[in-house]
Parts: structure tokens; C-alpha cells; sequence
């Protein structure tokens, strides 16, 4: 009897069993629902919503494209014309140019109009004015300019102003209608491995977009590029046409004035550079209020340091790993000659700003407004210090470039093994001069590359340390003790 009823309840159990294992659990048997649950990560299915199939972009090119503008340029070259009618290259590649011949000191000239192409972004409206920010490579030289908005408009432009220095332009048209303005964002705070977009007009297709990402931060320039702003590094393809065109953040905010591109080919390889905006801020805002740009002048000649340029430089000035940037020379009566900063000084901030490099003090100095005083961080004596100093406003290049009144005029460094070795100087003590600039008391005083300073006003010089020191000593006229092809020379310069 036990046996059977235990038999039945077998029998009971794996058919209870056999239904659970055919059917699923009690959950999972229950009929579908208009609210089921989202598939799990690891399941693959059919999208039914736009959502769920795009990533895009669209929101915020929507925003941005219609406030960057393409800009055609036109610069008149004038070419000198040979006495001959020889076959001119010119006459094939620009048509002939206008024709137009022109007499200038007995000399004949003719003009030929050199096309060009670049982007430029919508920065502001006053009235019927709208004012549209480029490089100084695109309008900077451009004769006419002519602005094509994202629908199809076309208006002359006239420059506002353009500064090489920075590689910026401003232009401005007229216009009676309400135009999109671009919205500035804050260049300082991008990350590396942010994602941007590059907007222009690269090759003359209008109102391109291109995707990448923040590549770098604080980039040199190289070359002849504009060394009086770092820059941001960006792999979103940028090619000839983009000049001053927008690097925009997700936010859809401009970030960067797309500016260049390192290539061998001429085309996008993923290196594109553009100028932060936080810096063409500041440039814009200048040329719209007083019509050109003013930058902040130390008055000095400066540099950075490395062991291979300045051997035991850092050593002897107790530097360390110090970043900052040295002061060679002093101009007379410019702002630092003012100041009391001296050559030999290490200049490790201003206003706080720690200075990576002279680079980086080129830059910080240039952004300070004239007549504004600055405090200026530096080791002078192995010491730390501090200095205020109230800029003046930098004269153009060309009258900076003809002040030759600078301290001391040459440069000294010390001796390494191998200018003992190449220059067979034996155990001869001193610093050695590298360089005298031209124009200067210096070089009238007939100081040479290659002449060892031994003493200055019978002070002992062995280093760079000493050789400042006694440089830097309150008198104004110095003599100099030198050994020159193995003669000792005596020179004198009235600082």
C-alpha cells in the first residue's frame, strides 16, 4: 500500500516537471504585452524609433552653419613688366590679369587679380552693420571681398582691420535684415579627446561639416605661422577653404578659428590646428572698438632654456625644473628697462600665470593692455622676486625691428667640452659670446662671436652666474676683459 501511493506521487512529480521544462517558467508563459520590457544589451533589434538608429549631429549644425559665412577674395598683384614681349607667366595663369599698365619709377608695372577662398563666422550685429571674423591670410590683403551667407546671399564686405600677428581679420557688410550670430564658448575649458566639428568652405563647397576631435591643447606654431597664440589641435578634416572658419563644440559653441593644417600634400591628414577663442575674443573686440589691435610691450629680448643652447645654464641660475622664459636683452626706457628688470632674469610668472616657456610669455605679455601694471614672478640671484611693470603698446614690427638699443646687444653662453674640443680652448676660463646683434652698442664696440669674456670691470667671470652679476653691477660703463684667438683684449661699452 506505501508502495503504490509512493508510486503515484512519483509519477505526479515528473509530470509537474516534464510541463515546467516544455512551457518555461510561470513568468515567461505569460502573453506578450504593449509594455513589455527593452531587450537586454547583448539582444540585437529591429530599431522602431528614430532614437534608436541616430547619433547625430544635426541639432547642432542647425544652430551653427547659418553664422558661417564664405568669403571670396580678390588681391590685386602688381607685377613688373620686362621691356620685351617675352611670353609672361602671369598673363597664362591669371588670363592676362586687368590690362591695366602702370608707370612708378620709370619702371612699368601691370595688375593682375589673384583670386581667393576662406570661411569666416558671424560675430555680431549692430544696426544694418554685421561684422564676420576671419584669418588675416584670407582678407587680410584682399582688395575686394565678397561674403556668401549659408543661403545663398551675397553681400561686399570692407576690412574693419587685420593683424598678422595673430592671423586674424575682421570685415564687416551691410545688411538690413536680422542675420545668425554665432555664440562664443569657452575655449580654456576643452579637454583633450573632446568632440568638435570644423564648419567652412573647404575647396568651395559651402557650409561643410566635418567631425573629429580635440587632438591637443596649447600647440606652437612652426614657421611663419603666428607665434603670438598657442593653438588647439584637432583631426576633423580641415582643408584649404576652412581658414577662418568655426571649430564648434557639442554645445554648439565656437571654440576655435580653423586657421591651419600641417600636410605634405596640401590636403587634410588629420592635422588641423585652430586659434582658441577665448584669444580672437579679446582681437575682435579691438578692432570693433578702436579699430586695430594693441598689444602689451615688455621691451626685452627673451628665450627659453634647454642644456643643448644654454649648457649649466639652469645650474648656474639654481633654475631647477623651473619653466619660464630668460631675458637676454633690455631695451633703454622700455617698460622693463623702467621696472629695473635685468638680463639674466627669469621670469616664472606674470599675474600669477606660471609661464611654461618664452613662447608662452610672448603670449601672456601680448594679452595685457597697454598702461595696465603687471606683476612679474622671477628668479634673479638664485632668489625669487617680484616686479610690477606697467606695459606700453607695441609699436609695429618693422619700428621694433629698427630699435637697436639694447643691453647688452650680444649673447654669452657658457663652455661646454665640445666648444673646447671643436674650438681647442683647452681649460680657459670665461663665457663665450654667440651672438651680436647688429646695430647695437655691442657690435660698435666691436665685440665678436667667438671672443671669452673673462672679466667685466676686473670682476672674475667662470660662469653665467658671475657673467650676469657683474653685467647687472650699477655702473654704466663696462669694460670687458677678452681673450680672442689666444690675445687678451680690453672693450668697452656705456650701458
Amino acid at each position: 500500500m506505501h508502495l503504490k501511493k509512493f508510486l503515484i506521487v512519483l509519477l505526479v512529480f515528473m509530470f509537474s516537471a516534464s510541463m515546467i521544462f516544455a512551457t518555461g517558467s510561470p513568468e515567461a508563459a505569460k502573453p506578450e504585452s504593449g509594455n513589455s520590457e527593452s531587450p537586454s544589451q547583448d539582444q540585437r533589434v529591429v530599431p522602431s524609433t528614430k532614437g534608436e538608429v541616430y547619433f547625430s549631429f544635426s541639432g547642432i549644425t542647425k544652430k551653427v552653419l547659418p553664422a558661417v559665412v564664405e568669403l571670396d577674395v580678390v588681391e590685386v598683384v602688381r607685377q613688373e613688366t620686362t621691356p620685351f614681349n617675352f611670353f609672361n607667366p602671369f598673363d597664362f595663369f591669371f588670363g592676362g590679369g586687368r590690362g591695366n599698365n602702370n608707370e612708378k619709377n620709370g619702371k612699368t608695372y601691370r595688375e593682375y587679380e589673384r583670386p581667393g577662398l576662406g570661411s569666416g563666422i558671424i560675430i555680431q550685429q549692430d544696426g544694418d552693420k554685421v561684422y564676420v571674423l576671419t584669418n588675416s591670410h584670407v582678407a587680410g590683403k584682399a582688395d575686394q571681398i565678397t561674403v556668401k551667407l549659408a543661403d545663398g546671399q551675397k553681400f561686399e564686405a570692407t576690412k574693419v582691420g587685420f593683424d598678422d600677428r595673430m592671423d586674424l581679420a575682421l570685415v564687416s557688410f551691410k545688411c538690413s535684415e536680422k542675420v545668425p550670430v554665432a555664440t562664443f564658448g569657452d575655449s580654456d575649458s576643452l579637454e583633450v579627446g573632446d568632440i568638435v566639428l570644423a564648419i567652412g568652405s573647404p575647396y568651395g563647397y559651402e557650409s561643410t561639416v566635418t567631425m573629429g576631435i580635440v587632438s591637443g591643447l596649447q600647440r606652437k606654431s612652426t614657421g611663419n605661422i603666428s607665434s603670438y597664440t598657442d593653438y588647439i589641435q584637432t583631426d576633423a578634416s580641415i582643408n584649404p577653404g576652412n581658414s577662418g572658419g568655426a571649430l564648434v563644440n557639442m554645445k554648439g559653441e565656437v571654440v576655435g578659428i580653423n586657421t591651419w593644417i600641417a600636410t605634405q600634400s596640401g590636403g587634410s591628414i588629420g592635422l588641423g590646428f585652430a586659434i582658441p577663442s577665448n584669444n580672437a575674443k579679446r582681437i575682435a573686440n579691438d578692432f570693433i572698438t578702436k579699430g586695430k589691435v594693441e598689444y602689451g610691450w615688455l621691451g626685452v629680448s627673451i628665450d627659453s632654456i634647454d642644456d643643448n643652447s644654454y649648457p649649466e645654464l639652469r645650474k648656474d641660475l639654481g633654475l631647477g625644473n623651473k619653466g619660464g622664459g630668460i631675458i637676454l636683452g633690455v631695451f633703454k626706457d622700455s617698460p622693463a628697462d623702467k621696472a629695473g628688470i635685468l638680463p639674466g632674469d627669469f621670469i616664472t610668472k606674470i599675474n600669477g600665470t606660471e609661464i611654461t616657456d618664452s613662447s608662452q610669455l610672448t603670449k601672456v605679455i601680448g594679452t595685457i593692455p597697454p598702461k595696465e601694471k603687471a606683476t612679474f614672478t622671477l628668479i634673479r640671484n638664485r632668489k625669487e622676486m617680484t616686479i610690477s611693470v606697467v606695459l606700453e603698446a607695441r609699436d609695429d614690427e618693422e619700428k621694433v625691428q629698427a630699435n637697436h638699443d639694447i643691453y647688452p646687444g650680444f649673447l654669452a653662453i657658457n663652455i661646454d667640452e665640445k666648444m673646447r674640443t671643436k674650438g681647442e680652448l683647452g681649460d680657459i676660463k670665461g663665457v663665450m659670446i654667440v651672438a651680436v646683434s647688429q646695430g647695437t652698442a655691442a657690435e660698435q664696440a666691436n665685440l665678436k662671436v667667438g671672443d671669452i669674456i673673462q672679466e667685466i670691470n676686473d670682476k672674475p667671470v667662470t660662469n653665467m652666474l658671475e657673467f650676469y652679476n657683474a653685467l647687472n653691477d650699477k655702473s654704466n660703463k663696462k669694460m670687458f676683459q677678452i681673450s680672442r684667438k689666444g690675445q687678451k683684449i680690453i672693450i668697452g661699452i656705456v650701458k
